[in-house]
Order: C-alpha cells, then sequence, then structure tokens
C-alpha cells in the first residue's frame, strides 16, 4: 500500500521543517530551549495541518529521548498511567505525545499532573481549540503554551513543488503546476489537506497520461467532485464550522440551521458549537444588540449541563437568535485598533491625575491629584482626559449604523461635544 503523500514529505528534522519561524527559527524561543535540551512540558496550539504532531516528534528525535503517543480520541486513565509506569521504569522523562487534548476529560488530565510535576515525563499536548477553555488550570500552570500559526503562501508554494518532484518521481509522470491558486486556497493553510489534495488531482488527471497540468478548473472540478460527507474528525469539519459561521454572520437563519444540523447530526461536540456562537456574538453583533451574548453565555452554560440529544433545540435557538440579528463588528475594529495604537506607541504613561495611589508618597509627587469622580456631577459625567498626551483625542470606536448604536454615538457626542467627533 501506497504512503500518502502527506506522511512521506513529513519532515524529520528542525532544518526540514516548514513555518513557525518565530517558535523555531534561529534564536527563537523554542528552539533555544531545543537545543538547550531543557524542554519544558508544552501545550501546542493552533489550526490543524501546521505541524504539531510533526514538531513534537522532532523535538523527541532531536533530544534522542522515547517518544511515546496517545490519541484523546481513542485512549484514557488507564493508557496514560501504563505510559507514567512505563516512563518511570525507564527514568529518562520520556515524551508524551496526546493529541487533541481538549477532547481529554478533567479525570483524563488530572492523571498527568504529578508525573508532569515531578519530571517523570515530558507532557506534548496538541490542540486546536484554545487551551484556556479545554486544559485544566493545574495542567496548563505546569506547561508552556506555544501558538502555531497558518503556514503562510511561500511554505505552501515550497511544500507544492516538494510533492510536485516525489508524485512525478513515484508515478513516471511530467506534472505541470500551471496555476496554484486554487489548491492553496483549498489548502486554507493546511500542509496535509494541501498535499491530500495534490495527491488525488495527480492521480485523477494522471491516469494514462505521460504529462498533465494542473490548473484551478480542474481543481475546482476534481476537489468538488471528491468531497467526503461531513466528518468531525476529519479535514470538512473546519469546512462546515466556517460555514455555519459566515452564515450567521451573513444574517441567514435557514442556512445556519442547515449548517448546524449537519454538525449535530455528525455528533459534534455541542460546546464546540456553542463557544464559536459566544466568540460570534461579540465579534459580529456586538453593542448593537447585548442581548445576544447573554443569550450565547446562557446557550453555553445550557449545552454543558444538558448535552445531547435534548441540547440541540438549545443550539437552534441560539443560531436563529444570532443570525436574525442586527450585525455591528464595532467592538472587533476598536479593540483591533487600539491593539494597533499600543503596538505602534508603546508603553505610553498613564496620566498623572488617573494614577492609583495608595501611598503618602504617590500622592506628593501627584498620583491621583486633580482627578474628577464623575458620579460628582451632573449625569454623571464630568469631561476629563484618560488617554496619554500621546494619543490625546484619539478615537477607536466608531458606533455602526443601527438603531442601539445610533443611540449610542447621539449619547457620545452629547458627552465629549467635538473631542472625539462622533
Amino acid at each position: 500500500m501506497l504512503i500518502p503523500l502527506a506522511e512521506q514529505l513529513r519532515p524529520n528534522s528542525l532544518e526540514e521543517y516548514l513555518g513557525q519561524e518565530h517558535l523555531v527559527g534561529p534564536g527563537a524561543i523554542l528552539r533555544k530551549a531545543i537545543e538547550s535540551g531543557n524542554v519544558p512540558s508544552m501545550v501546542l496550539w493552533g489550526p490543524p495541518g501546521v505541524g504539531k504532531t510533526t514538531l513534537a516528534y522532532i523535538i523527541s528525535r532531536q533530544l534522542s529521548r522515547e517518544f511515546y503517543t496517545l490519541s484523546a480520541v481513542s485512549s484514557g486513565v488507564k493508557e496514560v498511567r501504563e505510559v507514567i509506569a512505563k516512563a518511570k521504569e525507564s527514568g529518562t522523562s520520556p515524551f508524551l505525545f496526546i493529541d487533541e487534548i481538549h477532547r481529554f476529560s478533567k479525570s483524563q488530565q488530572d492523571a498527568l499532573l504529578g508525573a508532569v510535576e515531578k519530571g517523570i515525563i515530558t507532557f506534548i499536548g496538541a490542540t486546536t481549540e484554545n487551551p484556556s477553555f479545554e486544559v485544566i488550570s493545574p495542567l496548563l500552570s505546569r506547561c508552556q503554551i506555544y501558538i502555531l500559526k497558518t503556514l503562510e503562501e511561500h511554505h505552501l508554494l515550497r511544500l507544492l513543488e516538494e510533492g510536485r518532484k516525489r508524485l512525478e518521481q513515484q508515478l513516471g509522470l511530467t506534472i505541470t503546476v500551471a496555476e496554484p491558486d486554487a489548491i492553496l486556497r483549498i489548502s486554507g493553510g493546511d500542509a496535509r489537506k494541501l498535499l491530500n489534495a495534490l495527491e488525488l488531482i495527480v492521480t485523477t488527471l494522471g491516469s494514462g497520461e505521460k504529462a498533465i497540468s494542473i490548473t484551478n478548473e480542474n481543481t475546482i472540478s476534481i476537489i468538488q467532485q471528491n468531497l467526503a460527507m461531513y466528518d468531525k474528525t476529519g479535514e470538512m469539519h473546519y469546512d462546515v464550522i466556517s460555514a455555519f459561521i459566515k452564515s450567521l454572520r451573513g444574517s441567514d437563519p435557514n442556512a445556519s440551521v442547515y449548517w448546524l444540523a449537519r454538525m449535530i447530526e455528525a455528533g459534534e461536540d455541542p460546546k464546540f458549537i456553542a463557544r464559536r456562537m459566544l466568540i460570534l456574538a461579540s465579534e459580529d453583533i456586538g453593542n448593537s444588540n447585548p442581548n445576544a451574548l447573554l443569550l450565547a453565555t446562557a446557550c453555553f452554560q445550557a449545552v454543558d449541563v444538558i448535552g445531547y440529544p435534548e441540547c440541540d433545540l438549545i443550539l437552534s435557538q441560539t443560531a436563529i437568535y444570532l443570525a436574525t440579528s442586527v450585525k455591528s463588528n464595532a467592538s472587533y475594529l476598536a479593540i483591533r485598533s487600539a491593539q494597533k495604537a499600543f503596538r505602534e506607541k508603546g508603553d505610553l504613561p498613564v496620566p498623572l491625575h488617573i494614577r492609583n495611589a495608595p501611598t503618602n508618597l504617590m500622592k506628593k509627587i501627584g498620583y491621583g491629584k486633580d482627578y474628577k469622580y464623575a458620579h460628582d456631577y451632573d449625569h454623571n459625567f464630568i469631561e476629563q482626559e484618560f488617554l496619554p498626551d500621546k494619543i490625546r483625542g484619539l478615537k477607536f470606536y466608531e458606533p455602526q449604523n443601527n438603531p442601539k448604536e445610533n443611540e449610542i454615538r447621539v449619547r457620545m457626542k452629547a458627552l465629549w461635544k467635538e473631542k472625539y467627533k462622533y
């Protein structure tokens, strides 16, 4: 049986590894740890196909230490304890890699704590989910969190070229990638998805041929004809959740419920769905309808308590509410704009009058002096400066054109007059 192309091209060293230069490039934090031989327990957090499993394997190979691997989908406390027992016998602090650590229950994660704390094992967890949501705090506090990024176009093009050459050698074909755009778009920054797509296209086009040319048109045609049914553990998982979120954002309750049904029928984790709706309620609705965040929060709490099958009704109600709600991404734009200002201007000093003054010395040097307590004034407001001098008058929050935020705009204009030009 032919080994899949993605597995054939899996790198074996940091020199062969593509992407994540911020972690494993020359002088980067994780590379320094690897080169020193003092690698901490860690959680690798990032989207699928960016090299989490491969990086864990390379670390163990580089340090010549035993490497145990478990999948959170098929392993439990028993398997974890068996690995810990073997590690105790070896006395070498082998690596224990657990894929999809976010699927481990609290009791399963608890089983790791003692061994990680005592250095019996060096734990490496991989997750596509925010670890602060799904990894218990005691385990998280014993690990470094490394965030892996989606592969960039130049990484994918290099990988595409390596895959093309390997398939040419294996199949005795001349393969030309005339138009890479469609295959890059389909990959979504996922190396495994890109190589799987390339392999499928080449085997489809290459039957009985000596030379083939890959174009955007034949790429799209072949991929669409071979789309598998939704599989929550496979690549379509991320395509369907993407379709669901975009349908909610696009105010289409019918499409939203359809994609929701696809996920429910596949047995998708209801907390995963609810968490995505919780983020959307703030990112895409925000203060145009503050109740959206309240309902999404209640939905997340409810599905956690109730579970399937009844929680499908709660998910449906929330999805329809979010889809039919007025939309605004003003809060999203505000925080991104404020973060950009901070990165560009650096740590600007806090104005003296709004600094905390818990000691007499601080009061003597002006901390808190001339601060005006808003509740001492009419309408609980008095104009004063809250931003550092260098960004005085800079506006981050721009209310959008919907009934609720129009009210906010009117109030902000009445309070701040021309200062922020609302």
